[in-house]
């Protein structure tokens, strides 16, 4: 939907292995950033919409997650919004918060995204990632995937899936072995994502990972499940992101010189379609965003998707119109998402390499698009980007996403 607000400041955690932290310092360094950012304090917040997935299986804190992690923040007596949306649950919280400031119910909110992920029994990490399909569903989604694979002549694990393994991998092994049999897309150009990736996550001071790998390096990489290897998968984190967004009013009262207007934000869901006949759920939301924000994917200047995989980047830009369907592996492979390219995309390092502590992967997009339409993503800016997308898949039901959030952004 067509958004009136701004985002007045931002700020995130470095996002990693927080075995140390609690949600409550990971939140407070980032709420707090993100107050300082935008020149306020904590009583101006008048609402607040806090995203957040593993809590409840990790460490037990269920039903008022938000209101103890701000309450230690010294945020209370405000509406707090509990958002748990899979992986889009932080670009939900964000959506919400906008749509309540464009509709005048408040001047100043804030949009939190916190996560802990890593946990000492790795079942418990991979439990929080079986919830996010159909659970009544689960042995036919496997059934079906098993099915798929075999078509393609592959052999599936099946109880490897969500013991020791990510559930959502068998989805992306499925994805990749049919855009390789459909367009003739190869491993070489779904490792050229991770490569890319890992390029644009070295000049990010808060990525998970730092290091710089090639194309080769990712292939002769751990394999994961035929044909994703183990940097062709976004790995699990902690951190938190935040933002703060504020109406025009008060944009104006603070004098903002940077802030950063929200064309866009629209938040959809997932629906049963006939293949090869219907309109997937991202290309449809794609079309809706661009006409909310009249724009178009020749107008983008910076993108962060959701590369939960490297072949979810893939089908990304074609979803996103960036490319004709088909030719994502060709077009990675071009250097035209990549820095100094025609549109760079994931310039944060994406899922892949910036991490994906899931409640907050949602802002942490936001967060880097919004220091790059101002000018400061440092060795990694995009020059002179005016506008900029996220988009923010999460959970899987049927044969598409569950939840899903993308939101146009311009200086």
């Amino acid at each position: 939907m067509k958004q009136n607000c701004y985002i007045a400041g931002v700020d995130m955690t470095p996002f990693g292995k927080h075995l140390d932290r609690s949600l409550k310092s990971l939140a407070n360094e980032a709420v707090k950033g993100a107050l300082k950012d935008a020149d306020l304090i904590e009583s101006d917040i008048q609402a607040a919409w806090v995203g957040n997935v593993g809590a409840g299986v990790i460490s037990g804190q269920v039903c008022v997650p938000g209101q103890v992690i701000l309450r230690d923040i010294g945020i209370g007596g405000i509406p707090v919004i509990n958002v748990e949306n899979a992986c889009a649950s932080s670009s939900t919280a964000f959506q919400q918060a906008c749509s309540m400031v464009t509709f005048g119910a408040y001047d100043v909110v804030l949009a939190l995204g916190v996560e802990k992920l890593f946990c000492k029994d790795k079942h418990k990490t991979f439990s929080v990632f079986s919830g996010g399909v159909d659970i009544e569903d689960t042995d036919r989604l496997l059934d079906e995937t098993a099915q798929r694979l075999s078509a393609l002549g592959m052999d599936l694990d099946k109880e490897g899936a969500g013991a020791n393994r990510s559930l959502f991998i068998d989805i992306y092994v499925a994805w990749a072995l049919d855009h390789m049999q459909k367009y003739g897309t190869t491993r070489e150009q779904m490792a050229a994502v991770s490569a890319k990736n890992s390029l644009h996550g070295s000049l990010n001071p808060f990525s998970q990972y730092r290091d710089q790998i090639s194309v080769n390096d990712v292939l002769n990489a751990r394999e994961v499940v035929y044909p994703l290897t183990l940097p062709m998968c976004s790995p699990i984190g902690d951190g938190a992101a935040a933002a703060i967004i504020v109406s025009t009013k008060k944009a104006k009262e603070l004098g903002l010189e940077h802030a950063v207007k929200v064309e866009a934000c629209a938040l959809s869901s997932g629906y049963d379609y006939e293949p090869g006949i219907g309109i997937e759920p991202p290309k449809a939301g794609a079309t809706a965003i661009y006409e909310s924000a009249g724009v178009s994917p020749e107008d983008l200047d910076v993108i962060e998707l959701h590369d939960a995989s490297a072949i979810s980047e893939i089908m990304y830009y074609e979803y996103l119109g960036l490319c004709p369907t088909g030719e994502g592996g060709n077009f990675v492979e071009s250097g035209a998402t990549t820095l100094g390219g025609s549109i760079p995309v994931n310039t944060s390092g994406g899922l892949m390499r910036k991490g994906h502590p899931v409640g907050a992967t949602g802002i942490s997009q936001l967060v880097e698009l919004t220091w790059q339409l101002r000018g400061n993503a440092g060795e990694r800016q995009v020059e002179n980007a005016k506008v900029a997308l996220a988009e923010n898949g999460g959970g899987f039901i049927g044969q598409d996403v569950a939840a899903l959030v993308m939101t146009v952004l311009s200086r």
